[in-house]
Formats: structure tokens, sequence, C-alpha cells
């Protein structure tokens, strides 16, 4: 196989830099007074639940870089067949190394993308309630982009670039100057898809720094979507059905185009391994679970705020989804909290074991 080498920090440089127009319309709002609750409890939750990535995660911890996130072979995308047959243990293991670092890579560039957009979502959304939930939002993006960017530079030591389908989506979302679309295409498509792969990471990791990364993330995240539930909800009725047929081909265009984003194809491209992966990894049987899965969240959010239309329904039968409409989407949510509050309470109980073993 090709290079194993390390990626270089990025150093400020133009070639480490994506410059994109995004037209918008600044607004002010000074009715303080007319918030809507369900806006201003989710932003009272959203300030009472900031974190700090030094003190809530231990980095300390080793990261075995042959298995990253220790993770079954059987879970590996081209496990089973005759390329991985012919890999000896050293190649496996510098394939398992790239594609955590390539999966942990659009994690963080992803957050990046929303930590723009939702600075974009402050400055252009006309409610004075969706500013001061966006502005928690900012903070929380930020502090993604930090686990993840030290995650990858000091555990992984490997990073991957952007990959084309979510540069795509993303050029798409921050070119468009209506305020919902930066919702729509960031806190309801790009979320929602994250927090599913997010969550198939922290239900099957077994390296426990990985594993609380995306847990602590996951709970952020799933505020996050509930915010753009609430301001879409409320918006889409008032729209008129031309309006909504033009949002609804832009959910089909972008789900088609997130569903290939995690084909790894630029794994193998470093690695020099043959271009049929693709093709394999694009119909396996397990690319089709996962990518059943990560639409999970963001089916019945799309019912949810009223973009149910043919459009939709035809692609999400034909994605294999749409029985994903009637997922509790609370129930998920709730779960999201209780897994990060148990990881909480199992690092308490070990500094309070490591304290008293100190003591005695």
């Amino acid at each position: 196989m090709g290079d194993e080498g390390r990626a270089p920090t990025a150093n400020g440089s133009d070639s480490q830099q994506w410059l994109v127009d995004s037209p918008g319309t600044t607004v002010f709002d000074f009715d303080y007074t007319d918030g809507r609750d369900q806006l201003l409890r989710l932003y009272d939750k959203g300030t009472r639940r900031q974190w700090i990535a030094k003190d809530r995660l231990d980095w300390s911890i080793d990261i075995d870089l042959d298995n990253p996130l220790g993770l079954p072979e059987e879970l590996n995308p081209i496990a089973g067949t005759p390329w991985w047959d012919k890999m000896d243990a050293r190649q496996k293991a510098v394939l398992r190394h790239h594609t955590e670092a390539w999966r942990f890579s659009q994690f963080m560039h992803g957050e990046q993308g929303a930590l723009i957009c939702t600075a974009k979502i402050v400055q252009t959304v006309p409610d004075i309630d969706s500013k001061f939930y966006a502005a928690t939002q900012v903070i929380d993006e930020a502090r993604h982009v930090e686990v993840y960017s030290r995650y990858l530079y000091e555990k992984l030591q490997l990073v991957y670039p952007l990959n084309p389908n979510l540069k795509s989506l993303l050029n798409d979302v921050l070119n468009d100057s209506r305020w919902d679309f930066t919702y729509l295409g960031m806190q309801v498509l790009i979320e929602g898809l994250a927090l599913a792969a997010f969550g198939f990471i922290r239900n099957t990791a077994t390296e426990p720094l990985g594993k609380a990364i995306n847990a602590y993330v996951m709970q952020d995240e799933a505020r996050h979507v509930t915010f753009g539930r609430l301001a879409l909800r409320d918006y889409y009725p008032e729209l008129t059905q031309a309006e909504r047929d033009e949002r609804e081909e832009f959910c089909v265009d972008a789900c088609y185009r997130m569903r290939d984003r995690f084909l790894g194809e630029e794994i193998f491209e470093r690695l020099e391994l043959p271009k049929e992966l693709t093709e394999y990894v694009a119909t396996s049987e397990l690319t089709t679970r996962f990518r059943g899965f990560l639409f999970m969240r963001i089916v019945p959010v799309l019912k949810d705020i009223g973009l149910w239309g043919p459009r939709i329904t035809k692609a999400f039968d034909d994605m294999g989804v749409l029985g994903f409409a009637d997922t509790d989407l609370d129930a998920e949510i709730a779960n999201d909290e209780a897994q990060a509050e148990a990881l909480d309470a199992q690092r308490m109980a070990h500094v309070r074991a490591t304290a008293e073993a100190a003591s005695s």
C-alpha cells in the first residue's frame, strides 16, 4: 500500500483555507420580549450545558493506532472481501488507522462548517430568541472543532481533507442568502446525519476517549437539531407550496449527496488500493445498513417540520429509510443525554477511586 506518512498540521497558508462568498442580510430584532417559550428553554439548557474539553475528557489515554477505536474486524467496510484477505496484519492496521483518521477528519471539517453556519444564523435569523440560542451553539461548535482537531493531531496524528460531497453541500448552504436554508442544510441535514455517525462510534467503540468525545458531542448536537425543528416547524407552514417544493428538492439532492459521503474513496486512493473497492463499499451489506442508520434522525425531522411531499417520500422510499418517519425523536434525545451522563458518572467514579488510592 502507499504512503503511511502523517499529514502536516495546518499552518494558515492559502492551501489550508477555503474562501466562500456568503450572501445574507443582517437582521436586528428589537422586540426583546416576544420570545417563544420552547426556544428560550432550549437557550437556558444550552447555556447550562456548556463544558470544557480539557476537564471533561481524559487526554492522557493512549491510542492504539493499529485499531484506534477498538472496533471488531467485521465492522471494517471491506472485511471478508478478497482484498482484505490478501492483506497482512500490518496492512490491515494501516487501513484501520486511515479509516478512523478519515472519519474523524470529516467530523472535524463538518463541525467547522456548523460553526460558520451557526454564526450566519445569529446574523440573519429574524427572531431574537433564535439569535439567543444560536449564540450558545456557536460556542458548542467551536468546542467540537477543538476536540476533534486535538484527537486527530495529538492522538491519530493523521488528517484528511474535506470530503467533496460534504464540501459541496456546505458550499450550497453558505451561498444561499435565505436564513432558513442555513437551518435546513446544517441543523437538519448535516447535523442530523452527523448524529447518527457519532452514535455508531459511541455505541460500538471500545476505546474510551473516542467513545466519550462522540457521546459528549451528541449531547450538544441533539439540542441543535431540536433548535432547527422548532424554528422551521413554525416557519414552513407560512410558505407557499412552490417554496416548500423548492426546499424539498434541495433536501432530496442533499440526502443523495450525503448518502455517498461515507464511501471513503479518499482512503483507498491514498493507500493505492484498487478502485473496485469503492464500488464494493457502495453496495455492501454493511454500508447499506450504515446508510440506513444515518437517516434515522433526518427522516422524522423533515416530516415534523412539514417537508413531507411526494419528492421527499419517494426519495426516502428509494433509499429504504422511509420507515424512520415514525422514530420517537424525544426518546432518542433522552438516550443521548443518558449516555453522556453515564460516561460522566464513570469518569467521576474513576477520579474518586484514584484520589482514594493516592491518599491511602
